[in-house]
């Protein structure tokens, strides 16, 4: 009886042990439910691999995450929205691009800061964007590279 006891005191502290764990992952990986933030939309000509979740960083710190990706149906722009996290104010000139961390690596939204006074309000639209740059089709120029256009011969 008392070893029965024992174990079941050692599988208590395994899965507290687990629990503190998963909390403190949730919260320094930002993982968890975050701790509120503004809205900001951007509108992008391609996102690539840009999903859900996806991180938005200011000079590679992480500052908010992607939390909608849809397609205009009247511009066929893929309209993003972006949760800024509070206490980042962003000049209403920022300007967003898609880039991601290598061939391999996952896509975020990097977030360049303007010049500008006044700060981009919630729900306000960041107007200066630039999409994701497909690194395949850049490499198969490279590779394969399309025959330059021949000009016509000239009458003699």
């Amino acid at each position: 009886m008392r070893e029965n006891w024992a174990e079941t005191v050692v599988g208590a502290l395994v899965l507290i042990g687990a629990a503190v764990f998963l909390g403190y992952l949730m919260t320094v990986g930002g993982v968890g439910p975050q701790t509120g933030g503004y809205p900001v939309k951007a509108r992008f000509g391609q996102v690539g691999a840009l999903k859900e979740g996806d991180d938005v960083r200011v000079a590679g710190v992480r500052v908010g995450q992607v939390t909608r990706v849809a397609l205009d149906p009247k511009t066929y722009f893929a309209a993003t929205e972006l949760t800024i996290d509070r206490g980042v104010n962003l000049p209403s000139d920022s300007t967003a691009k898609i880039t991601s961390d290598g061939l391999l690596g996952g896509a975020y939204v990097s977030v360049e800061p303007g010049g500008a006074e006044d700060m981009l309000a919630p729900g306000g639209e960041i107007q200066n964007t630039q999409g994701a740059v497909d690194l395949f089709g850049l490499i198969g120029q490279v590779i394969k590279p399309q025959p330059a256009p021949t000009q016509p011969a000239e009458p003699q």
